[in-house]
């Protein structure tokens, strides 16, 4: 069972910090960016094409693979968050004035748009981490950490240093930076942020961009903890992440982390308790409950109060 545990706590990192994605967005627009999951393939994407470049160029053997594997995040973070800014500015920002539904269109039609790009680029088939090269397998196949029957894999370690490591990140850079500041006077009222000299179509678009270099990271850390990538990839993460997002309170940025995590550890418990056959239903099973008990999620959905 603590195995078992263990393996949904990294899951549950990987859903929170793609819920920050989704909670970031509609914390500021009110609005659900459909094409989020994308976003994560397109960086898995990316990760996945760096890595085999850097293993089959040599150079993984001499800077070492956890190196490699950094320089691939980054590159991945980079791809997406520019595909973050492309799709705010030509897909969202026109209708921002329109009506609420529009928005959404819009979103899973960009959903649509980068799933296919990078199907007729890529090709249907899937890419796969180079697992078999000496240097992978050297760090990430090693027995890792072991307390009786409990094993942690370098790559459980790996992911879970990571995600903690982006969620603080990001907690202090909303906290105690000028632009989180914005972001925050935004989220609470957008036209008098504007009044008062703040650009906030320069802080939607950081927005944007923030929220899709997460989901490029978690985009290449699922295909290292699942060993491949595919263009349909994103569709079901994006719709647990989602779920994610209001099981802790849509707009809470501390929700987001925690319903990730409480989700990881729902559907590990449900698996082992259970049977396996249905792990896709016991994210939305809890999602059901929640929001019988507390419809605005376990810290409360992030309402601004304007006076």
């Amino acid at each position: 069972m603590i195995q078992s545990l263990l393996n949904g706590l990294v899951q549950g990192a990987l859903y929170a910090i793609i819920a920050l994605g989704y909670t970031l967005v509609y914390g500021i627009l009110m609005m659900i960016n459909f094409a989020h999951g994308e976003v994560l393939m397109v960086g898995a994407y990316a990760g996945v094409l760096v890595i085999t470049g850097l293993v089959a160029g040599g150079m993984a053997a001499s800077i070492g693979i956890v190196p490699a594997l950094i320089i691939a995040v980054v590159f991945a973070t980079v791809v997406s968050g520019a595909h973050g800014i492309v799709l705010e500015r030509f897909a969202y920002r026109p209708l921002r004035g329109a009506h609420q539904l529009t928005p959404l269109i819009s979103a899973i039609g960009m959903s649509i748009v980068l799933q296919n790009y990078v199907r007729l680029a890529q090709g249907s088939t899937p890419v796969y981490v180079p697992a078999n090269s000496p240097e992978y397998r050297a760090v990430f196949e090693s027995r890792g950490i072991e307390f009786g029957d409990v094993r942690v894999t370098p790559l459980d370690l790996f992911i879970l240093a990571l995600c903690i490591t982006l969620m603080a990140g990001l907690y202090l850079f909303i906290n105690r930076t000028r632009m989180g500041k914005a972001m925050r006077a935004t989220s609470q009222d957008r036209v008098m942020a504007g009044l008062v000299g703040i650009d906030t179509d320069r802080v939607i678009t950081i927005t944007f961009c923030v929220g899709s270099m997460l989901a490029a990271v978690a985009g290449v850390l699922l295909t290292l903890y699942t060993g491949s990538a595919k263009f349909t990839m994103g569709f079901l993460p994006g719709m647990k992440a989602f779920t994610a997002a209001v099981l802790g309170g849509i707009g809470n940025v501390p929700g987001a982390m925690l319903g990730g995590i409480v989700l990881g550890l729902a559907e590990a418990a449900g698996i082992y308790f259970i049977s396996p056959d249905y792990k896709e239903v016991y994210a939305l099973a809890v999602l059901l409950i929640v929001l019988i008990v507390r419809p605005r999620g376990l810290l409360g959905e992030r309402v601004a109060e304007k006076v």
